[in-house]
């Protein structure tokens, strides 16, 4: 049974009080930037209110409308042969909504239900100390129902039971680093975003978890065609991990030359100039795409395509995941890799094929993920820094973007002709085009710290005072969507 908070509901009348306060009788058109911004983030503090408070009402409808009730249920009392039609029909929100809505209070009334954890060095609670973390997190307000549901579909409950050979104890206390470190994003990216970090932090502790989810989603493969009445041919694909990757690389690179390269020579700025007069949209570039590739096949000439770089699917592997077997001495991969662009987890034997195929790039890194440098001997980044820092990284570094490395350029914080910055890695991070520019023409600034007791660099954005009211927002500490921020330590009983 969940019980709704008294602060819950003040949070609801405090925040309707100050949109009627703020907006009553306004025309929207005229009201003051700062009233603007506050009435949104006020509105959505009683969305947010509301739907802790209609979850809760919904788990308890669902409750007095069990089975085992019969007729006398109140979804049948009340002429519904479901408690989710009778709800759907009372807040007119889509089946899809009231599912989330009824799934979240049933979530919640779980945690309240079960005893309260007595601590991770004691015996596994009853409710793993993650699912805690975030239903306080939501009844306190500090993120909101989708954010909720986007971690906990994502990183699911630690299924202890896969590693019997380990500590009991390991998966429950990764899990809760993992939901502190995801409340601690949510309000940096989107939810969508928030979901795939989840779902990142669950394959970096689940690596048994990543093949069987790849064989889950490799069976579920298939390709739909139809023909709608106007005559209009559709199809629907539902890839397998391994060849979405590839398709998306093809689609990185059909777009990528629309960006303008920073550093070109003539024959790329031409590139660029035919690439800018494109009048198609990015969903009929990337159909023509893939239409050529299926036309060309085999035999297609990489660059008729792609342009001056061939798409390809880059993997990130760490030393410690591969060892040698057989008496060979053949390399096998032992645990997971994930993809460079979207970090998503591939299964050893997937990695081993490519390996197989492609080949390997050696990167090495320091104890704290560092690469070598190069001084100012160079003006720009090696191939093997940019791929590092990518590592390093997982993409743009810029607030709230989700930009993957493919899209990258690569900044220096201490610019090299205006700072005489220096060409290491340390002070590179990659920004896309867009941050890129935002960077350079609206004079923000990127400084690096580092915390003397654990050597790990951190990056903060320091912005100009704002022009409209001539105040200077704090630094705003900038994130690594990096998989290997979700790391743990595997012991054994």
């Amino acid at each position: 049974m969940v019980q709704i908070a008294t602060s819950t509901t003040e949070r609801l009348t405090v925040a309707s009080g100050r949109i009627a306060e703020s907006l009553g009788g306004a025309d929207v058109a005229t009201v003051d930037e700062e009233v603007l911004l506050r009435a949104m983030r006020d509105i959505a503090e009683v969305r947010n209110a509301a739907d802790l408070v209609l979850a809760a009402l919904a788990a308890e409808a669902a409750r007095r409308s069990e089975r085992d009730r019969g007729y006398d249920g109140l979804a049948q009392r009340k002429g519904h042969r479901t408690v989710g039609s009778l709800v759907q029909t009372i807040t007119g929100q889509s089946k899809a909504e009231v599912t989330r809505v009824m799934k979240t209070g049933e979530e919640l009334a779980a945690v309240t239900d079960s005893p309260p954890a007595a601590g991770l060095d004691d015996a596994v609670p009853a409710v793993p100390t993650s699912e805690r973390m975030l239903s306080d997190a939501l009844e306190s307000g500090s993120i909101a129902s989708p954010q909720y549901r986007a971690i906990r579909t994502g990183l699911g409950a630690p299924p202890v039971e896969r590693y019997p050979e380990f500590d009991p104890q390991f998966l429950p206390r990764a899990w809760a680093q993992a939901v502190e470190i995801l409340l601690e994003e949510a309000h940096t990216v989107p939810v969508e975003q928030l979901r795939a970090d989840a779902r990142t932090a669950r394959d970096r502790l689940d690596p048994v978890g990543v093949t069987l989810r790849f064989e889950e989603r490799f069976a579920a493969r298939s390709l739909r065609t139809w023909i709608d009445e106007a005559g209009q041919h559709h199809a629907r694909i539902s890839f397998d991990d391994e060849a979405a990757a590839w398709v998306h690389a093809i689609m990185n690179a059909a777009l990528r030359p629309r960006r303008g390269p920073r550093f070109v020579g003539e024959g790329a700025k031409q590139k660029t100039a035919d690439a800018a007069a494109d009048e198609r949209t990015n969903e009929q570039l990337q159909y023509d795409t893939l239409i050529a590739v299926l036309r060309a096949g085999a035999a297609a000439d990489p660059q008729q395509a792609f342009g001056d770089r061939q798409p390809g699917v880059r993997i990130v592997v760490e030393a410690s995941a591969i060892a040698e077997a057989g008496e060979r001495g053949e390399m096998r991969v032992t645990g997971v890799g994930h993809l460079q662009d979207g970090g998503q987890a591939l299964p050893g034997g997937v990695i081993e094929k490519h390996l197989c195929d492609a080949g390997s790039l050696a990167v090495s890194l320091d104890q704290h993920g560092r690469p070598l440098d190069l001084g100012r001997e160079r003006r720009l980044f090696s191939a093997k820094q940019r791929t590092a820092i990518a590592i390093r990284e997982g993409g743009c570094i810029g607030p709230s973007c989700t930009a993957p490395p493919s899209w990258c350029e690569y900044h220096h914080i201490d610019h090299w002709w205006e700072h005489h910055g220096k060409t290491d890695a340390d002070d590179g991070v990659p920004l896309c085009r867009n941050c890129h520019l935002r960077c350079h023409n609206l004079g923000w600034q990127i400084t690096r710290e580092r915390d003397v007791e654990t050597g790990v660099d951190s990056y903060w954005l320091h912005k100009p005072p704002d022009p409209a009211t001539g105040k200077t927002a704090p630094p705003e500490r900038l994130r690594s969507s990096s998989p290997r921020r979700f790391a743990a330590q595997w012991t054994r009983e």
